[in-house]
């Protein structure tokens, strides 16, 4: 990442999903991870620049997390936990055409990459920190997120609804625009979330879509 996005990520306020379950001390160090995490990098922050931070001694994190490798594991877990359920939500809300379901999966990934950037950030570019082992809960959700989107495409191609030339080369650029927002889109804008959502949905359909009529 570059510095500019470094220190613009710096600049905000990091937070958890509200369906975050820690609270207290848990919730600070997670959160005071999540800030240190996407502005200077996991590797780039030791458990000593954590508990200065939050003025508490290294041992004391010790009580709520056996490592620095625990504090990043939960963080990715909490953001793919968090991005499945919008996902399922918005899914079951949709109505069944695969067109419209399609609006609603992208329209909640852009909402949820948007408002919580630093979260997405260290859940796009830290996953691959952890061992297999401590990755397998982020790993499994995220894999179920995409068979989301994957099935509706599938059947919106059984449907004549979709005709991308690649389905999964056209999945991934889907994600993908949500994935880089955190590395461009400032909440701060004239561009408002929900516009940038439709947009995204949009373009999602475009791809979709190809030169099928809409």
């Amino acid at each position: 990442m570059s510095p500019s996005n470094r220190s613009r990520l710096r600049a905000q306020p990091a937070s958890l999903p509200p369906s975050t379950s820690s609270d207290g001390t848990r919730r600070r160090i997670l959160e005071t991870a999540l800030q240190l995490f996407a502005s200077r990098g996991y590797h780039d922050t030791s458990i000593r620049d954590l508990a200065k931070v939050l003025e508490l001694q290294p041992s004391a994190l010790y009580a709520h997390f056996a490592s620095k490798e625990h504090v990043l594991a939960e963080l990715v877990r909490i953001g793919h936990e968090a991005h499945h359920e919008a996902l399922q939500a918005a899914l079951k809300d949709a109505e069944p055409e695969p067109r419209q379901q399609v609006r609603a999966l992208v329209r909640a990934h852009t909402r949820t990459h948007a408002t919580h950037p630093q979260l997405a950030v260290v859940v796009n570019e830290e996953l691959y920190a952890l061992t297999p082992e401590l990755a397998a809960p982020a790993v499994a959700l995220r894999d179920k997120s995409a068979a989301l989107l994957a099935e509706v495409i599938e059947r919106g191609m059984a449907q004549k609804c979709f005709a991308p030339p690649h389905p999964r080369v056209t999945a991934a650029a889907i994600s993908a625009m949500g994935v880089r927002l955190p590395y461009w889109y400032d909440q701060g804008s004239a561009l408002d979330v929900e516009t940038l959502a439709e947009a995204h949905a949009e373009l999602a359909l475009r791809m979709l879509c190809g030169d099928l009529a809409r």
